[in-house]
């Protein structure tokens, strides 16, 4: 049956307009005012504004860390990325040493209980010459896309002359590299020190991962961009500095791109040191209330081009079980660094807030325009990882991934609203005005209101092409 969207507001990257939609199976059919269609299921979207389905282009499910793993796994985290208005999230297959179909293969198995639309990045921590072969072969199963690290040494890094060789693999087959980028060798000293002289308190996870190491690595990567004449994505930029190295080498023509996640733009290194500071422990850290503006003026000015949530959640109490749909569940998490915070599993949740807190404290408030939240939220990740314009639009032919938001609704955020698993939330007694109220994947209605209508396994794979450099 056809679905037909009527009086709502239409908010893309570029316009704002009223108009209705009219869904065909799985596709927008038609934009336009005044449809009509006999037979159709009616839904009146009169007062309320419509955006495409977000697409969050960083996040990391079911993630082994530190003898535990990450409590959202593939349904659950899609789950709430659905309640939240996010319907395509981009994981991260983490590198075997049997190489990438292997590796891709388990990601593939742990996603058969998909609950949004999703796709894979793949993690390269190795680089020989047999992998550099293997790497064209990903273009083959839809991935074109690496992440490489300048930190975790020993583990996930690669040295300077190994990226600058996967930068030239990824120019050749159509492929971007992205980039987390921090000092490795700083933080392992930094580390050594502070443990060795007793400090043990999640503060110290910060100042042992200083801003400059972020900077400075920043510069380097977009530096390699430049000498390889290949794009580079800089993931989950934190401080200020980034985005000035960004805006730099930016204006001299580099195809270098950024991504910045929500905790960057409204926590500092301060809420580490509360009683509770491990909630906030992710790497790269939290910074100071001014690299929290200067990323919010990077997101205004257009030098930052995403916004992501590097999702990644732990239970900060797992020796206590919460009630997961009926049944209680415990999973490890935070409480293993409580007298070390080297061993505190670094993430947050996220996925499900990036939507409404970045509509109440970035376009309500005055920070970002309700067609930038669109483009960083949605239509950009679309484009950049090759989605566009089957995600990440409203156009006919795109898919009818749409999000009906009451812009009215107000509650008091926290971890009732967010449908994470885990036991906590960032954003807990926030003050939220607009909420998704209903929301579509590829013509299904997934979310009505508090109601979940979807189901495991629902999610398809999206294999990608090449993006686009914006």
């Amino acid at each position: 049956m056809a679905t037909l969207v009527k009086h709502g507001t239409l908010i893309t990257a570029s316009e704002t307009f009223e108009a209705d939609i009219l869904i065909d199976g799985e596709t927008i059919s038609v934009i336009g005012k005044d449809l009509q269609c006999p037979g159709a299921q009616v839904i009146d979207a009169a007062g309320s504004f419509i955006t495409p389905g977000g697409v969050d282009p960083h996040t990391h499910f079911d993630l082994p860390m530190f003898g535990t793993v990450s409590s959202d796994d593939h349904y659950t985290g899609h789950k709430a990325a659905a309640f939240g208005g996010t319907t395509t999230v981009m994981d991260f297959v983490v590198h075997e040493t049997h190489g990438f179909k292997y590796s891709v293969d388990r990601w593939m198995e742990k996603a058969q209980k998909a609950a949004v639309d999703y796709s894979f990045h793949m993690n390269l921590t190795r680089f020989d010459e047999r992998v550099a072969k293997e790497v064209p072969a990903l273009a083959g199963m839809g991935i074109t896309t690496l992440k490489v690290f300048t930190a975790y040494n020993g583990r996930l890094r690669l040295d300077d002359g190994e990226i600058f060789r996967a930068l030239r693999i990824a120019r050749d087959n159509g492929m971007l590299l992205m980039a987390h980028c921090e000092n490795g060798d700083v933080i392992e000293a930094l580390v050594a020190e502070a443990l060795a002289a007793g400090h043990v308190s999640p503060e110290w996870h910060a100042r042992t991962r200083p801003a400059a190491g972020a900077v400075e690595a920043t510069l380097r990567l977009a530096a390699m961009s430049e000498q390889a004449d290949a794009p580079v994505y800089i993931v989950h930029m934190n401080a200020g500095g980034e985005a000035d190295m960004l805006q730099y080498m930016r204006a001299r023509g580099v195809k270098v791109m950024g991504e910045t996640c929500p905790h960057y733009l409204f926590f500092t290194v301060d809420h580490l040191r509360r009683p509770d500071g491990a909630k906030w422990v992710c790497s790269p850290p939290m910074r100071t209330e001014k690299d929290n503006m200067r990323l919010w003026e990077g997101l205004r000015s257009g030098t930052l081009q995403t916004i992501g949530t590097d999702h990644c959640p732990f239970f900060f109490d797992g020796t206590q079980p919460i009630l997961y749909e009926g049944k209680t569940i415990a999973i490890p998490g935070k409480e293993l660094g409580k007298d070390d915070f080297s061993k505190i599993p670094n993430g947050l949740p996220a996925v499900g807030d990036r939507l409404p807190i970045l509509w109440t404290y970035g376009v309500r408030a005055g920070k970002i325009s309700a067609n930038q939240f669109v483009a960083l939220t949605a239509t950009n990740p679309a484009k950049i990882f090759g989605l566009y314009p089957r995600k990440g639009a409203l156009l006919p032919g795109s898919d009818a991934d749409l999000v009906v938001w009451d812009a009215e609704k107000r509650v008091k955020y926290g971890v009732a609203h967010s449908q994470h698993r885990t036991d906590y939330n960032l954003f807990e007694g926030w003050d939220v005005v607009g909420m998704p109220e209903k929301v579509f994947l590829r013509g299904k209605m997934i979310v009505d209101g508090n109601e979940w209508k979807g189901a495991p396994g629902q999610g398809q794979f999206l294999k990608r092409g090449a993006g686009e450099v914006l």
